[in-house]
């Protein structure tokens, strides 16, 4: 018989620390150091033994072309309309990257941004880009690598020429032009010598900058409590360019402080509307009419629409426009111009995930009517033509996905009442003939929880089954078009997709039910969805694979630790694992507030109560379990997947060829957008693996 073969040596400390009383061992805290020789010897092995694993895997061929099939149906968003121009992307079957489009008056197209046209080894992306008002500059944001480290540039729409130096330190910043594209108020980190060493990413500022001038004559921006302890920002100019909101954020923390402004020169300081202390989410602009709109949670967890004069934005003059619906989320508001009659206020709603658009009058709030939806699915985008374009006056654009439409464009038409396609997805596919359906569980306290279920058409259970979910920060993981699912369904699998507590799928209150001492129960609701697919026979627990990324990755993670008997597989991306020490690295700092902190012995209990490093056991048969981690990741380091791969390597007692824990390492990319060939090659390790581990046969 051959001797079991062995996992790259990891040496294991006899490192544990005293914290607010608890005994904490952490045996491979040498592997949170990238350039520890020892740290390089064991990632350099660990290469090698996991592409021999995956590259042997059966199936991979007819996966990779299932996936790049499905990935040719491209994409497209709604249009954003300035003064007669379009601004557009769309990415056609082959491209890398989405492209930014304008379409003139005329209806002549061309390509305004290509990514692959400015960096043709497809490492660049294109993060963010906004028109002025006048469609004649446009400024946008490109970062390299992974790294999402922003730069600023700013274009001349009709030339494409550069108008000005490109402006660095702008991650994670928004900006907002004033009128006439002279000028625009922007974020931008401040520079690495005016903070601590390691502190640059945690402070911003705001400043107005005119074009073509250098950045040392750009004007602060000023108000009380402004810069005292947020890390992230938002601006807003109203139309006419009187009006400056600010909004800011202290990490993620799901808390918004807002201030107001009058644009004159110099500029003055902003008014505070909200704080902290406040504790409400709050959407503030400027609309058209003059009036300050707060889409906001004040006195209403799934958000409510209130109105007053921004000469008297204290909440004491707030007017409610919208009532807050008990049944859905507010998502966005719009205004529509209609060619007769008075504006209306579009309303996108989210019913248990699930995409709804309502009108409203502008004046009181009333209901009016409805805008038809393709299906159950979800708006990607929604956008109605300024008011330099009165061609386009009562009309309407959403993109929408579901579950089995890649990404399109649907308009609406305030004259006729009728939603028409009017952009379809670039690319033509054949999406494999599946069932889809929302159903309904109970978690272990009783809570009702949503999830969608995609299955072949033909056939039942049980089948190899992959579920997903991520459960955190208020997002909400909302029906869409997704390949791998497909790919997965496609083959004979079946998938899952929970609306889990502590994303956003309920409002507010369905995310603190799954945040700080709340965290159990997205664990919970995780575990009850797989027991629940288990007991209407469409899987078993030989059968069943998990994947998450990043939060969703902590929610694996914590999953195949507390329950390895009920996963076979498991797929754990970019993810958060060592929950004592997370805020020591990265931006890990900016979300104590969603897990809690370390260093407050209350929130310490909370965080080892589910650790996922923590909780790595001896002689433990865990399910399959392969890491994807990304070296210019700049959210979530890798160390937290080297710690945890080393541990599960050392405990488990399954069969390294059956059950093995690998970890998957890429270069040159990072925890947010890459291109298509990445997105394959990404997506056909972490099937395979799933496949192989659950019985789908992929050949």
């Amino acid at each position: 018989m051959d001797a079991p073969r062995r996992y790259p040596a990891a040496e294991r400390l006899a490192l544990v620390e005293d914290l607010h009383g608890h005994r904490v061992a952490d045996p491979y805290r040498w592997l949170e150091d990238p350039d520890d020789p020892r740290t390089r010897v064991w990632s350099g092995a660990q290469d090698d033994l996991t592409r021999g694993h995956l590259d042997a895997l059966p199936g991979r061929e007819r996966l990779a072309a299932s996936l790049t099939a499905l990935l040719s149906a491209g994409s497209v968003s709604a249009p954003l309309w300035r003064a007669g121009r379009t601004f557009a992307t769309r990415r056609e079957p082959g491209q890398e990257h989405a492209v930014l489009h304008v379409r003139e008056p005329d209806g002549t197209e061309r390509v305004l941004l290509d990514p692959m046209v400015i960096d043709p080894t497809g490492l660049t992306t294109l993060d963010a880009w906004v028109p002025d008002l006048e469609g004649r500059r446009l400024a946008y944001f490109l970062s390299s690598g992974g790294d999402e480290h922003s730069v600023l540039h700013v274009l001349d729409v009709g030339t494409g020429e550069q108008v000005e130096e490109p402006i660095d330190r702008c991650r994670y910043s928004d900006i907002a032009w004033l009128p006439g594209g002279a000028e625009f108020v922007y974020v931008r980190m401040v520079a690495e010598d005016e903070v601590p060493p390691g502190q640059q990413a945690f402070h911003r500022r705001v400043w107005r900058h005119r074009v073509g001038t250098p950045t040392t004559s750009d004007e602060l921006v000023d108000g009380p409590g402004l810069y005292d302890e947020h890390n992230y920002y938002g601006v807003h100019v109203s139309r006419d360019g009187r009006w400056l909101v600010v909004s800011g954020n202290v990490g993620t923390a799901r808390r918004d402080s807002v201030w107001i402004g009058e644009l004159g020169a110099p500029l003055p300081k902003l008014t505070p509307v909200l704080t902290q202390a406040d504790d409400v989410r709050c959407n503030a602009w400027v609309d058209r009419d003059g009036l300050l709109y707060l889409h906001t949670t004040d006195g209403a967890p799934r958000f409510r629409l209130a109105v007053t004069d921004p000469r008297t934005p204290a909440r004491e003059h707030w007017r409610e426009l919208v009532a807050e619906d008990p049944g859905s989320v507010l998502q966005a508001v719009r205004r529509l111009e209609a060619p007769s009659g008075e504006p209306l206020l579009v309303l996108a709603r989210a019913r248990h995930a699930v995409a709804e658009v309502a009108l409203h009058r502008a004046s009181d709030g009333a209901p009016v009517g409805t805008v038809p939806l393709p299906g159950t699915g979800s708006i990607t985008g929604l956008t109605v033509a300024d008011r330099d374009t009165p061609a386009q006056s009562g009309r309407l654009w959403f993109g929408w996905t579901d579950l089995v439409t890649p990404p399109e464009v649907h308009r609406f038409d305030l004259s006729t009442g009728e939603t028409v396609l009017e952009t379809p997805a670039p690319g033509a596919v054949t999406a494999p003939a599946v069932r889809s359906e929302q159903r309904e569980f109970t978690s272990a306290d009783g809570t009702t929880v949503r999830m969608f279920v995609i299955t072949p058409a033909e056939g039942t259970g049980p089948r190899p089954t992959l579920v997903t979910g991520y459960g955190g920060f208020g997002i909400s993981r909302e029906p869409a078009y997704t390949a791998s699912a497909l790919a997965w369904v496609a083959a004979g699998g079946a998938y899952a997709l929970v609306s889990l507590r502590g994303g956003g799928e309920e409002g507010e209150e369905w995310h603190l039910a799954g945040n700080r001492a709340n965290k159990q129960n997205v664990f919970d609701d995780l575990h009850a969805a797989a027991e629940a697919l288990i007991a209407a026979d469409d899987t078993a627990a030989d059968r069943l694979a998990i994947l998450g990324g990043s939060n969703g990755g902590l929610l694996v993670g914590a999953a195949l630790t507390q329950r390895p008997e009920l996963y076979r597989a498991v797929v754990c991306s970019a993810p958060l694992l060592d929950m004592v020490r997370y805020e020591e690295f990265s931006i890990g700092r900016t979300w104590n507030d969603e897990y809690g902190t370390a260093a407050d012995p209350t929130e310490l209990g909370w965080l080892l109560s589910y650790s996922p490093y923590h909780h790595v056991h001896d002689r433990v048969e865990y399910p399959a379990v392969l890491f994807t981690v990304f070296d210019s990741d700049t959210r979530v380091d890798p160390l937290h997947a080297r710690k945890m791969c080393a541990a599960l390597q050392h405990a488990t007692i399954g069969d390294r060829d059956t059950r093995p824990a690998l970890i998957r390492r890429e270069t040159d990319v990072g925890h947010g957008a890459r291109s298509v060939s990445r997105t394959v090659a990404l997506a056909t390790d972490q099937l395979a693996f799933l496949a192989t581990h659950t019985g789908l046969d992929l050949t």
